[in-house]
Formats: C-alpha cells, sequence, structure tokens
C-alpha cells in the first residue's frame, strides 16, 4: 500500500516516562513526520473499548500540540475533541491518525463493521500519516501475536498493510519473546518483526525504513524460521 506508518512496540504517550520527558521523543518524531507546526491528529481508542482513561491520556499529551480530535466508535469521545462518527470521510483531512493499544481482534471487528480499513488505506494514500501502539501496532501488518484472546496467540487476521507479522512489547512482558519466536518457527504466523516498548518501525510504501527508539537500549528485530536478527536502532534525543 502507499503510504507511511508508524508501529511501536510500546512506550509513547501511553507509558510512563522514565526518563521524565514530559513528551514521548517517538511521538515527537511522529509530528515532525507530518511536517505540520501543528498537526490534526486523530486518537481511535477502538482496542481499549474507548477507555476514558485513554482519551484523557492522549489530549494530555497532544492537546497543547496538535489539533487533537477523538474517534469513539463507542460514543464516548470527550466533548469539544469529537471525530463525528456520522462523518468518518473527516479522517481524510487528518495529518495523523493515531491508534491506541488494547485487543486486536475487537479492534480488527468494530473497525470492519463501521468500514474503517478501506478508508483508512486512502488517507494513507492521501498523505495521513497512520501510527498506533501495541494492538494500534498489530492491526496494520497481514498478522500478530496477541493477547486478545488471554493467552498470548497467534492472529492470521490483520488488515495487510504492512507485510509480514508483528510482535510488540517484545522484551516488556514475559511469554512475548518466547511465544513468537515459536509461532513463526511453526509456520503458525509469517516471518515479521518484533520491536520492545518505546520502539517503532517506520514503513514507507510497505518498505521498511528506519526503526526507532526513545531509549538508549531499545531493540527490535526481523524474525523468521531460523530465528531473530537484530535490526539497526536509531536512538531518539
Amino acid at each position: 500500500m502507499r503510504g507511511t506508518i508508524l508501529t511501536l512496540g510500546g512506550g509513547g504517550f501511553s507509558m510512563p516516562d522514565v526518563h521524565g520527558r514530559d513528551f514521548s521523543p517517538l511521538d515527537a518524531e511522529l509530528g515532525r513526520l507530518s511536517g505540520k507546526e501543528r498537526p490534526k491528529v486523530c486518537f481511535i481508542g477502538t482496542a481499549s473499548g474507548d477507555a476514558d482513561s485513554y482519551h484523557d491520556k492522549f489530549l494530555a499529551a497532544y492537546a497543547d500540540r496538535a489539533e487533537a480530535r477523538v474517534l469513539s466508535l463507542f460514543n464516548k469521545a470527550p466533548e469539544g475533541h469529537e471525530l463525528p462518527i456520522d462523518d468518518l470521510e473527516q479522517l481524510l483531512d487528518q495529518d495523523i491518525v493515531y491508534v491506541g493499544g488494547g485487543s486486536t481482534a475487537n479492534l480488527l471487528a468494530v473497525w470492519r463493521l463501521h468500514g474503517l480499513p478501506a478508508l483508512l488505506e486512502k488517507a494513507a494514500a492521501g498523505g495521513t500519516i497512520l501510527a498506533g501502539i501495541s494492538a494500534g501496532a498489530n492491526c496494520w501488518y497481514e498478522a500478530s501475536s496477541t493477547d486478545s484472546f488471554g493467552p498470548t496467540a497467534p492472529l492470521p487476521d490483520g488488515l495487510g498493510f504492512l507485510p509480514g507479522s508483528f510482535c510488540p512489547h517484545y522484551l516488556g512482558e514475559a511469554d512475548r519473546r518466547e511465544t513468537y519466536v515459536r509461532f513463526v518457527g511453526s509456520g503458525a504466523l509469517p516471518a515479521g518483526y518484533a520491536a520492545d516498548d518505546g520502539v517503532a518501525l517506520l514503513w514507507r510504501d510497505g518498505e521498511l525504513v528506519e526503526v526507532l527508539s526513545e531509549r538508549p537500549d531499545g531493540v527490535a528485530y526481523a524474525v523468521g524460521p531460523d530465528g531473530e536478527t537484530p535490526l539497526e536502532v536509531r536512538v531518539l534525543g
């Protein structure tokens, strides 16, 4: 597909910054990628059931830095920041669409019911940057490793905007690494990519361009049937 996608293994505004910074370097880089001093950014929290706390974190991080809006498919958007659910075409006018974490499986089901995948593909082709954390990163790939069903399991049912599979929280959660390597090795998932918390993969037109980290020790891997290959990582200031 055409367009730019940033997939975060974790981190960004949704996770506390251990270095005490008031704004995530990955979020700052996302803003720079838009080329706008005050970009239009729409947050979609479907994977969390549009949790109020997630909306609050997004607005606390972005309200002073962007034209911040929230698309709630559960009709729970904060007053004054709503992107109307009955006018989803407004997504095409956004500089960035930022997707939160939670249940990948639930996100995919609800989005398909509302016709979001085709609309987001059109937005990306028109220049809107797509981004997401955890489940919000999983969804763009052909397949992913997810805890949507309880224990970590393969989900070969992504949108397919990006090739292969993805695993977030690679070193941040106890069983992520072991299970993902096993899923790929057995063929339950296609070969793909794994990113630790605070690490993001930047894609343009379906090609991996760069790996970015807001942590000095952040790691990412290409994972195939024969195991892991470390990827070169650029640490953000």
